[in-house]
C-alpha cells in the first residue's frame, strides 16, 4: 500500500491547461483520504452489519420458514446488485458521484433504521414464538410492509454506494502523474482491506452482540455506524474533486446499433479495417481500439456510403446515419465481455450457497468451541471465506505471481481470464466437498446421540461446525481468483467512459446468481417434495436432502466450466485487433492472445 511521493498530505495539482472555461482541479490526494475511507469504513460497517445475520432474523424474529427466508434474501441481494447498474447509469449521465453517493449515503442510513425499529419495537414484528410450539404466527401486513420499507431504501443506497464509491475515491488522485497513479492504487489496496475489515468485524462482533445480547441493539449498532459515515463523508465536502457527469455512455452504443440496422443491407467491405470510417474525437477520453473481426454486422454502422456526409474537422454531420469504427469496437468490447458474465453468474451460485444454506447447516452442527461453553454464531462462520481471501491475496500478489511470471513471461503471471476459470474450477470443489460435509452432518445426526434440537428445526448433529471451514475455505480462494479477477476484467476491458457501469456489472452477475438460486431452491423444494426421496430442503436438514441439492449446483458447475473454457478461447481482449490504415499498413489478418 504505497503512498505518492509528494507524502500523503501534500496537495497535488493538475498541469495548466491551455485554454479551459473550467476551473482548475486540486487534487488533495491522500489528504482527503480520512474521511473516504472513513466513511467507506463505517458504510461498509453499518451495512453488513445488518445483512450478514438477516436470515436469523427473519427465522427467528419475523417467523418465517427458511425456504421463504433465504428466497426473500435472495431476491433482496440480487435487487440490490442489479439496481447498481441504473445507480451508475444516473450517476454518470446526471448527478455525478458526489451528490450520489451523499443521497445514497441518507438512503442507507434510513434503511437500517427502518429495520431496527422493527426488532426494537414490539407492534412492528410478530409475537415471540417458543421453542415447544410447533406452529408460530408470521408478520402481519403492516409488519411486512415496514420491514420492506427498510429493505427499500437499503436498496436506492447500494444503487448509489456501491458503483460510485471507488471511482470517487479514484478522482481525488491526479490521473496525469506518477504520484497520483500510484495514489489511486494504494487507494484500491485499502479500499480492499477495508471492505475485508468490515466484512471480518460484521461477522463476528456485531452478529454475536443480535445472536446472544440482543437484536434491537445489534441492528441498532449499524445505524449508528451509518450515520458517522454519513457525518464523516460530508464533513470533507470542501476538500474533494467532484468529477461533472458528462452524460450517458451509453448514447454512443445505441447509435452503433440503430445504424447498424439502418444499414444491414449493405455489403461487408473486405478490408474493414483499412475502410472503415475512422474519426477519434479530440474530446473522447477512450482509447484508441484497432479492429477487430468479431460481431461484423456491427461494422456496417462505419461503412461510408455516397449519402453520408463528413464535417470540415472530419466527424460525422449526422452521428445516427455514420459511427466511428472507434464506436463500433467499444460496442463490441461489451458484446465481447457478456458470454463471459454470464458464466460469472452460474459461478457465484456456489458462493451465495455458503452465505445461505451453510448458515443452516451451521445451525444443526456443535457450534461449541473446543469444551468452552461459548457457541460460534451461525452467520459467523462465513468469517473463515473472508479470512481465507485475506490471506491468500498477500501470498498471490508476493509469491505465486512472481513464480508464474519467470515461467510465463506474463506480467500478471497468467491472463486474467486464466485467473477467472481456476476461480470457476475452485467453485467446483467448493460445491463438492460442502456437499460431502452435509452427508457426513446428517448421517451423524440420524446414527449418533444428538446435541439437543434447533426450535422449529430439528436436532443438532455431534458433527463440529469446524467441519464447515474446509469448503468456506475453498469459497474464499475461488473469490480470490475468479472475483477480483472479474473486477480487473471488466475494468480493462471497457471503454474508460463506462467504467462506473463496468464497477457495476460485477454486482449485477451477483444479482443474477441470486435470482437464479432462488429459482433452483424453489424448483428443487417443488419437484422433490412429493418424490420418493423426500423433499430435499425441508426446514429440518436432517429429514432432507441438501447434498443432493449441493451435488446438482456441482453438475452446473462443470457444465458451467466447460462452457467459460470455450468462451475464453473465442475472446479477444481489447486492443488486440487489426491495426487501421495510418497505423500499418502491411499485416492482414487480426491478432489473437492468449486466454
Amino acid at each position: 500500500m504505497e503512498k505518492n511521493d509528494k507524502g500523503p498530505m501534500e496537495m497535488e495539482k493538475t498541469p495548466k491547461a491551455v485554454t479551459t472555461d473550467e476551473p482548475e482541479n486540486k487534487y488533495r490526494g491522500w489528504k482527503s483520504m480520512p474521511f473516504i475511507i472513513g466513511n467507506e469504513t463505517f458504510e461498509k460497517l453499518g451495512a453488513i452489519g445488518t445483512l450478514a445475520n438477516l436470515l436469523i432474523y427473519l427465522t427467528t424474529v419475523f417467523n418465517m420458514k427458511s425456504i421463504t427466508a433465504a428466497n426473500i434474501i435472495n431476491i433482496f441481494n440480487g435487487t440490490t446488485n442489479f439496481a447498481t447498474l441504473l445507480g451508475a447509469f444516473l450517476c454518470d449521465t446526471y448527478f455525478g458521484r458526489y451528490k450520489t453517493l451523499g443521497f445514497a449515503t441518507i438512503a442507507s442510513f434510513m434503511g437500517l433504521l427502518a429495520i431496527q425499529l422493527t426488532a426494537a419495537i414490539k407492534k412492528l414484528h410478530p409475537p415471540h414464538c417458543a421453542s415447544g410450539e410447533n406452529t408460530c404466527k408470521g408478520p402481519t401486513a403492516g409488519q411486512m410492509t415496514f420491514l420492506l420499507t427498510g429493505f427499500g431504501l437499503l436498496i436506492i443506497g447500494a444503487a448509489g454506494i456501491r458503483p460510485c464509491n471507488l471511482a470517487f475515491g479514484a478522482d481525488q488522485f491526479n490521473p496525469k502523474t506518477e504520484s497520483g497513479k500510484r495514489g489511486i492504487n494504494s487507494f484500491f489496496n485499502w479500499y480492499f482491506f477495508t471492505l475485508t475489515f468490515a466484512q471480518i468485524v460484521s461477522l463476528t462482533l456485531i452478529v454475536y452482540v443480535q445472536s446472544n445480547v440482543s437484536w434491537a441493539i445489534g441492528l441498532g449498532i449499524p445505524a449508528i455506524l451509518m450515520l458517522i459515515s454519513g457525518a464523516i463523508f460530508f464533513m470533507g465536502s470542501k476538500m474533494y474533486v467532484k468529477v461533472k457527469a458528462t452524460g450517458s455512455p451509453m448514447t454512443s452504443v445505441v447509435r452503433v446499433i440503430v445504424v447498424a440496422i439502418k444499414k444491414r443491407r449493405l455489403k461487408l467491405p473486405e478490408q474493414p479495417w483499412l475502410s472503415l470510417f475512422n474519426h477519434l474525437s479530440p474530446s473522447s477520453i477512450n482509447s484508441k481500439l484497432s479492429y477487430t473481426d468479431q460481431f461484423r454486422f456491427l461494422d456496417k454502422a462505419a461503412t461510408v456510403t455516397p449519402q453520408d456526409q463528413i464535417n470540415p474537422d472530419g466527424s460525422a454531420a449526422n452521428p445516427w446515419k455514420l459511427c466511428t469504427m472507434q464506436q463500433v469496437e467499444e460496442v463490441k468490447c461489451l458484446l465481447r465481455v457478456m458470454p463471459i458474465w454470464a458464466s460469472a453468474v452460474i459461478y457465484h451460485i456456489a458462493i451465495v450457497q455458503q452465505q445461505t444454506y451453510a448458515v443452516f447447516q451451521a445451525l444443526q452442527s456443535d457450534r461449541h468451541l473446543g469444551n468452552l461453553n461459548f457457541k460460534i454464531p451461525a452467520a459467523s462462520y462465513s468469517v473463515f471465506l473472508m479470512l481465507s481471501l485475506t490471506l491468500w491475496i498477500p501470498i498471490y500478489d508476493r509469491i505465486v505471481v512472481p513464480f508464474l511470471r519467470k515461467l510465463t513471461g506474463k506480467e500478471g503471471g497468467i491472463t486474467i481470464l486464466q485467473r477467472i476459470g481456476i476461480g470457476i474450477f475452485i467453485s467446483v470443489l467448493t460445491m463438492l466437498v460442502s456437499a460431502l460435509v452435509e452427508e457426513r452432518r446428517r448421517t451423524i445426526a440420524l446414527t449418533e446421540p444428538t446435541l439437543g434440537v434447533v426450535p422449529r428445526r430439528g436436532a443438532i448433529s455431534s458433527m463440529s461446525g469446524l467441519w464447515l471451514i474446509p469448503q468456506l475455505t475453498l469459497a474464499g480462494l475461488a473469490e480470490g481468483f475468479a472475483s477480483i479477477g472479474q473486477v480487473e476484467f471488466y475494468y480493462k476491458q471497457f471503454p474508460e467512459n463506462m467504467r462506473s457501469i463496468a464497477g457495476s456489472l460485477l454486482f449485477c452477475g451477483m444479482a443474477g446468481s441470486s435470482y437464479l438460486s432462488s429459482f433452483l431452491i424453489s424448483i428443487v423444494h417443488r419437484t422433490t417434495k412429493g418424490a420418493a426421496t423426500g423433499n430435499w430442503l425441508p426446514e429440518d436438514l436432517n429429514k432432507g436432502r441438501l447434498d443432493y441439492f449441493y451435488y446438482t449446483i456441482t453438475a452446473l458447475g462443470v457444465l458451467n466450466f466447460g462452457y467459460f473454457l470455450v468462451c475464453a478461447k473465442w475472446y479477444k481482449y481489447k486492443g488486440t485487433g487489426k491495426d487501421t490504415l495510418e497505423d500499418n499498413l502491411g499485416s492482414t489478418q487480426p491478432q489473437k492472445i492468449a486466454v
